[in-house]
């Protein structure tokens, strides 16, 4: 059965970097996107970021990580990772990738969640 295998995260303090990693065999095809969320306490689920590699690797992401998160590529590795950078406590959550696209294998597939502390 297909799935999203997520690695990294963890704590930091406020202004530290992170990189959460999202793996899985043909994550990377021009078929699929993935999508980035967070859920933290008392808020409702975030999206963060959209990388598209069916839109010609399109990124989008969320005003509030703008500047501050990049999605990057590594083909040889079947790897979509998030590097997160300038970390605040309002980051705070728990991590998790989706694949999507219409013609992709591993639509509607998440990853199994990562939690992301950051520390003032």
């Amino acid at each position: 059965q297909d799935r999203l295998v997520q690695s990294g995260g963890g704590s930091v303090q406020s202004g530290g970097s992170l990189r959460l990693s999202c793996t899985a065999p043909g994550i990377t095809s021009n078929m699929c996107g993935v999508k980035w969320f967070r859920d933290s306490a008392g808020k409702e689920r975030e999206l963060v970021s959209i990388f598209d590699n069916a839109v010609h690797s399109s990124e989008w992401y969320a005003i509030s990580v703008r500047g501050r998160f990049t999605v990057t590529v590594d083909t040889t590795k079947d790897t979509v990772s998030l590097q997160m950078t300038r970390l605040k406590p309002e980051d705070t959550a728990v991590y998790t990738c989706k694949a999507f696209g219409d013609g992709c294998h591993l639509r509607e597939v998440w990853g199994q969640g990562t939690q992301v502390t950051v520390s003032s």
